[in-house]
């Protein structure tokens, strides 16, 4: 299946300097995760016995007492690359960028704890405007028990914040993306694609305003649910708080940044196993359908390769989810052996084809990417 994609800035128009030498490797070509791994690669591993997770889960996990371990995790949202001030009100902005890393947080199943804040700050953002930002921090922290504990400001030449949250939890509650195994149920928590189905409706009243100048009036109501998932999407902490009233921790974990077919090749990889997806079982909103519909597009595209969901998906055996609320999550396939001639994974389409997924979804170094 086809990774959407929209009219962002080009590669060439995401950062300034000399251009690439012929010898050199251009970052598109080997995407996100492929840079993350070289970078890994040139740091080395390290021998220090009280990091538990370095750069190979959601968040970075080091032992602080006997049973005690922290969870780090760090996220940038830059102006150009990841919103667009025309339609991301400041507000939303400062929630979206701390439910970017209290997700990261719930995907290790810890609690966020402290927080610092680091915005890049250009000449053309007022006083009031920095101030309504940090409300929307403000609200975050409230909503997620957290604490912003310092930061820094800078100033640039386009609006950014990167957000660092430092959670908590006992080193046995801790959840990897690895530890799913054959026979294990995939499940995810809420629906799926109703946040590219908010930036999908966001992009279009964009370009009518271009086009209509003081004559556009949106129309946005019969949206509002997609909006809302796209400029504000809450991170699943309750989730993790429920499972630990009920005793239950998932065999692996993850969240849905990217989107769902890259998440699950994320838990695959981890685990060595492969997945089995079933298209009619995958949660979508009515209110996602709709905007799908409206575009004349596949709706369960939006729900595999959308991304910023930040929903939970997490695998555990048949038996133990018989410890949580059937009503809290979706089965949405299950882990399967590797087997050589088969896809890492496959999704079965409502017609009953089995089809390949590959791992696509939001990469920064992209040549065509979405702004939201």
């Amino acid at each position: 299946m086809d990774t959407p994609a929209e009219n962002g800035p080009s590669a060439s128009d995401r950062g300034a300097g000399p251009d690439i030498h012929p010898q050199e490797t251009a970052i598109s070509e080997i995407g996100e995760f492929g840079l993350i791994a070289h970078l890994r690669d040139t740091l080395g591993e390290s021998d220090d016995d009280s990091i538990l997770e370095g750069i190979a889960d959601d968040a970075a996990v080091y032992r602080v007492s006997d049973d005690t371990v922290h969870v780090v995790t760090t996220d940038a949202l830059i102006e150009g690359v990841h919103f667009d001030r025309t339609f991301m009100p400041m507000e939303h902005l400062g929630f979206k960028a701390m439910s970017a890393n209290v997700s990261d947080v719930a995907a290790m199943n810890a609690r966020p704890r402290y927080a610092t804040v680091v915005v890049g700050v250009p000449k053309n953002a007022s006083v009031e405007a920095m101030g309504t930002l940090y409300q929307g921090i403000k609200q975050a922290c409230d909503a997620y028990g957290i604490t912003v504990i310092g930061g820094d400001t800078t100033g640039a030449h386009s609006l950014s914040v990167t957000v660092t949250v430092i959670g908590e939890a006992a080193e046995d509650e801790i959840v990897y993306r690895r530890g799913s195994k054959p026979g294990d149920k995939i499940c995810v928590t809420g629906d799926l694609g109703a946040s590219y189905a908010g930036l999908k409706v966001l992009l279009l009243q964009r370009e009518q305003l271009q086009q209509q100048g003081e004559d556009f009036q949106p129309h946005l109501d019969k949206f509002s649910y997609v909006i809302r998932r796209h400029l504000a999407p809450p991170a699943q902490l309750q989730a993790v708080r429920n499972w630990k009233e009920a005793g239950f921790r998932p065999s692996s974990l993850i969240d849905v940044s990217d989107g769902l077919a890259s998440e699950v090749h994320h838990l695959c990889e981890a685990s060595g196993t492969r997945a089995q997806l079933y298209e009619p079982s995958i949660p979508i909103s009515p209110h996602t359908r709709n905007a799908a519909t409206e575009f004349g597009e596949e709706v369960t595209v939006y729900a595999l390769f959308g991304g910023e969901d930040y929903e939970l998906v997490f695998t555990a055996s048949e038996e133990q989810l018989q410890d949580l609320d059937p009503q809290s999550f979706n089965v949405i396939g299950e882990m399967e052996a590797p087997e050589e001639d088969l896809p890492r994974v496959q999704l079965k389409q409502a017609d009953g084809d089995n089809v390949r997924v590959r791992p696509g979804g939001f990469d920064h170094f992209g040549d065509d990417q979405p702004q939201g």
